[in-house]
């Protein structure tokens, strides 16, 4: 039994997050959604919304356990037994940051391995900052999102009017 982590802000959601969700699903016989704190990033959602929303949007995936988490992602795995860390890769920009990160996790904890998913192409190009910047403007979030999180957008930008 493969257990494996993947973490992120997820401010919001998007359907790319979603993608890698089912990709991972179909991979490891557990996999953990870790919402991350991010006390440094001002996020448009707190970490109990985000974590809501998150659940709300996997509810459907009877593998995937969703958490928030505050401390080191490779502590964090090894506190929840995990043996993997999932990322996504939409581009040849994130791939730097990402092996960065992946030398960094490993020499903390060298039995934990990093694997990249893909998210479906037609989700390449999305990002979380990039889906509020299409809602707070007014656009339609609706083929990139799930519409509890379209939503939830449609609320918050409403508030700040």
């Amino acid at each position: 039994m493969i257990t494996a982590i993947y973490p992120g802000t997820f401010d919001p959601i998007t359907n790319g997050h979603t993608d890698v969700v089912r990709r991972a699903a179909k991979l490891f016989s557990r996999v953990i959604v870790a919402v991350a704190s991010t006390p440094m990033k001002q996020t448009l959602f707190n970490l109990p919304e985000r974590i809501e929303l998150v659940q709300q949007v996997l509810a459907d995936f009877p593998s995937v356990e969703v958490v928030g988490f505050g401390n080191l992602m490779v502590d964090f795995a090894k506190s929840r037994d995990a043996q993997v860390i999932i990322r996504g890769l939409r581009a040849v920009s994130d791939f730097e940051y990402e092996v960065q990160l992946a030398g960094m996790n490993r020499s903390m904890q060298a039995d934990i391995e990093t694997v990249y998913l893909s998210p479906d192409l037609a989700y390449t190009f999305l990002s979380s900052t990039l889906l509020k910047d299409i809602a707070q403007h007014g656009g339609d979030v609706s083929p990139y999102t799930h519409p509890i999180v379209h939503a939830a957008l449609d609320r918050k930008f409403k508030s700040k009017c």
